[in-house]
């Protein structure tokens, strides 16, 4: 029995698919983002080839998270001085830059190679209800 190898699309068959993150828990729709952004929800998924999908999330700035993880977890940073280590909450986090975390958590989630970029400007991550994006016709997704 043969492979098949999908061959590459053209930009005009890519698929554009809208979430509504309102009330969504924050890694649950991190995880349903980035198995649509790696194709992996497709049956001709192959990790070499570029056939991602993009994904319009609408309100990213009202997800939910569970227990006390808005004191609890920490993004941290450095800037390669010696004890220039910053940390930030994810409560604090989320009034700073309200989409980050999830822009975050979706893009730690993807292969660590250099497919990840171009997986990751995929994602349109917006603050409000109305988006730009009718033009493409996205399909909506519930979860």
């Amino acid at each position: 029995m043969k492979t098949i190898m999908p061959k590459q699309i053209v930009n005009d068959q890519r698929k554009w698919y809208l979430i509504d993150a309102e009330g969504q828990n924050l890694w649950r729709l991190s995880t349903k983002i980035a198995t649509i952004l790696r194709w992996k929800n497709k049956v001709s998924f192959a990790p070499h080839v570029d056939n991602w999908d993009y994904v319009v999330v609408i309100n990213s700035d009202k997800i939910a998270v569970t227990w006390s993880k808005l004191e609890d977890k920490k993004y941290y940073r450095h800037s390669g001085f010696m004890g220039w280590l910053k940390e930030i909450t994810l409560g604090k986090l989320l009034v700073k830059k309200p989409t980050e975390a999830l822009r975050k958590s979706v893009s730690w989630m993807l292969p660590k190679n250099r497919l990840r970029k171009d997986m990751n400007l995929r994602l349109k991550l917006v603050t409000w209800q109305e988006h730009g994006f009718k033009s493409q016709k996205p399909e909506t997704i519930t979860l």
